[in-house]
């Protein structure tokens, strides 16, 4: 087929062409014509109505992390639900306000602090700034996010490796617990960026231990002892409590009447979240007039907020037995944030303390999102002036006592030590990375860290000498294998990874030593007798010879360079006596040598087999005579 008609066939639009086309661009039109209410719909609205009472303080907390209003997690609590309901292919997945995106966010608008902010009017000035910066940040990720589905680029974030993504969060968390001692003791205290600003965050707090506010510290005591016995009531009681109590809404909800009652703002200098404005916010073209600046960032928050949703979106798919389409997923998940911009959001994922939550209720769509969007369109509208008292020592405290489950991947630490030291040294330097610089910066640290570590793989991955386990035609390593025995005139060796210009000197180098090694310490000696007509004594006549057969099953490619070092082994070992074969090389490395002509140049066709058995049986036929006791066809 011509390059003309590929195009043509793949723009041809047909009836069904099209039809499948919209099913798969908007997944509702799909399993919406076929939801069952009757099977469905109880699972549905009880799942969303108790993770709509969580989007509450979730949404308000994260709005502090980001430095806006509350009233902006709210929205960013709406929006995107919606959106998702359309797009999105997870049943179990609760989008939303997500801690890890909020606290790079906030470091972000964490920069447009002001010396002048203690007074209203340029307090007012500054809210209006980071909302505006937040809302580009959120846009451009969206844009990333869409311009990444065009190029289908759905699989981009696995070059964030699990220990990239956990010691980041772990060190995500960290920082977000250190940016909330100000508020949960009433110390003043500047946001700090560049080099350690975690460390200088401490310092502001220590040094100004003296103008602690005992009314927030005595807010934050109480509130912490509540939320965590009741978080402990809950573990304890969660086989016969068909729904998690919600003991952050009820925080809120006490926290808001003592506030009310005593007065905590006027008498006791506590901070309280102050105006909520009621209704939605208007659409707005963000101005992108920082887009420069904000590129980073906003790259930054894409890959981390579409690596953790693919990531949990897995886990339950594969639990519950469906299929989660991960370029729809970025689809999905850049339009909630350039919609979301448009409509004063900040930049969404999943939760997993909310998607747990709807699993455990048994949710069996995305209608449970819309159910939760439902939820907070009625507080916008109706009741979001209520909460304007609420201290926000207390939403402070729901923030610290909810990444518990993010301070738990230190227990990551033993478990690498003792499994892979490598992968613990890439968690190690993403948390420190994160911890000293700011954590768009420490992130792109972590991941070149763990590039590295990949390349250090690749390039000291040992070549290992296998054995024949007698009576079978299996070859295994005969450091692992006690009962795996070399074949005698024969070295077999293998290769677990990719051959190229980086490694390709130190892997043939390695290659030559053991084919020398195995030619002295295994050879094929073969004893003959020849008699003599002048005597009766016989001679004992030596003859060696020698092979080498290289398994390539495990290396997935080989370059140029790889080639044509493989071509100069082969010709330097044939030149010592030693032959060579290759056995089970990948189709495409077979191309490779025959593009790069070194087969039939320095190899010929008779020397590649399709398994390590089958070289060695070559090998063993054509040594000479007599071979009785070491084929392994007689054994």
């Amino acid at each position: 087929m011509s390059c003309l008609e590929r195009v043509k066939a793949q723009c041809w639009c047909s009836g069904p062409r099209l039809k499948s086309f919209l099913l798969g661009l908007f997944p509702v039109l799909s399993w919406l014509p076929r939801y069952s209410i009757k099977e469905n719909i109880v699972g549905d609205l009880v799942s969303g109505v108790s993770v709509g009472i969580m989007h509450l303080p979730q949404g308000m907390a994260n709005a502090m992390l980001v430095g806006v209003p509350p009233v902006f997690g709210l929205y960013t609590s709406l929006y995107p639900l919606i959106i998702y309901f359309i797009f999105g292919t997870s049943r179990h997945l609760s989008i939303g306000t997500f801690a890890v995106l909020a606290i790079m966010i906030g470091s972000v608008t964490g920069d447009m602090e002001l010396p002048s902010n203690s007074f209203e009017g340029s307090q007012v000035h500054m809210e209006a700034a980071k909302v505006n910066v937040a809302v580009q940040v959120t846009f451009l990720c969206g844009l990333i996010q869409l311009l990444l589905y065009l190029l289908r680029c759905g699989g981009v974030c696995r070059w964030l490796s699990n220990p990239v993504i956990r010691g980041y969060t772990t060190a995500a968390g960290l920082h977000v617990i250190i940016l909330q001692l100000p508020l949960m003791t009433g110390i003043p205290a500047q946001r700090h960026t560049g080099l350690l600003p975690s460390a200088w965050a401490i310092k502001d707090v220590l040094y100004g231990a003296t103008n602690v506010v005992p009314g927030a510290l005595s807010v934050s005591a109480v509130s912490m002892v509540i939320l965590t016995g009741g978080k402990m009531l809950n573990e304890r009681f969660k086989n016969k409590l068909p729904v998690a109590v919600p003991w952050e809404l009820i925080l809120i909800v006490l926290g808001t009447i003592l506030s009310v009652q005593m007065d905590l703002a006027g008498q006791y200098k506590v901070q309280v979240v102050g105006h909520i404005p009621s209704g939605l916010s208007s659409p707005v073209l963000p101005s992108l007039s920082q887009a420069r600046e904000l590129f980073v960032p906003a790259l930054s928050i894409a890959l981390v907020g579409f690596s953790c949703l693919t990531a949990i979106g897995s886990v339950f798919a594969n639990k519950h037995g469906y299929h989660v389409d991960s370029s729809q997923e970025l689809l999905a998940l850049g339009l909630c944030n350039t919609i979301g911009g448009i409509f004063q959001c900040f930049a969404v994922s999943c939760s997993f303390s909310r998607s747990t939550v709807q699993d455990s209720i048994g949710v069996k769509s995305q209608l449970a999102g819309l159910v939760s969007a439902m939820m907070i369109l009625t507080i916008l509208l109706k009741i979001g002036h209520l909460f304007e008292q609420l201290p926000k020592a207390v939403l402070a405290v729901i923030i610290v006592v909810n990444l518990q489950g993010i301070l738990a991947q230190f227990k990551d630490v033993p478990v690498l030590w003792k499994s892979d030291r490598l992968d613990l040294l890439v968690w190690v330097a993403s948390l420190i990375s994160t911890l000293v610089f700011n954590l768009d910066v420490g992130l792109a640290v972590a991941v070149v860290i763990s590039l590295l570590t990949l390349i250090y793989r690749t390039q000291h991955s040992s070549i290992v000498v296998l054995g024949r386990i007698p009576g079978t035609d299996c070859y295994r390593d005969v450091e692992l294998y006690s009962e795996a025995k070399p074949v005698p005139g024969v070295t077999i060796l293998s290769r677990s990874s990719p051959v190229y210009f980086a490694n390709a000197e130190l892997v043939f180098m390695e290659i030559k030593e053991a084919a020398s090694r195995g030619k002295q310490e295994n050879p094929a000696v073969v004893q003959t007798s020849s008699s003599s007509s002048s005597s009766s004594s016989s001679a004992q006549l030596l003859t060696q010879a020698h092979y080498l057969v290289l398994d390539l099953s495990s290396v997935t490619f080989m370059d140029s360079v790889a080639m044509t070092a493989l071509c100069k082994v082969v010709e330097n070992l044939e030149s010592q006596g030693v032959g060579v074969f290759l056995a089970a090389c990948p189709e495409r490395v077979l191309s490779q040598l025959s593009t790069q002509e070194c087969v039939p140049d320095s190899l010929s066709s008779s020397s590649l087999f399709p398994s390590v058995h089958h070289a060695v049986q070559r090998c063993l036929s054509t040594l000479p005579r007599p071979l009785e006791d070491i084929n392994p066809d007689t054994r």
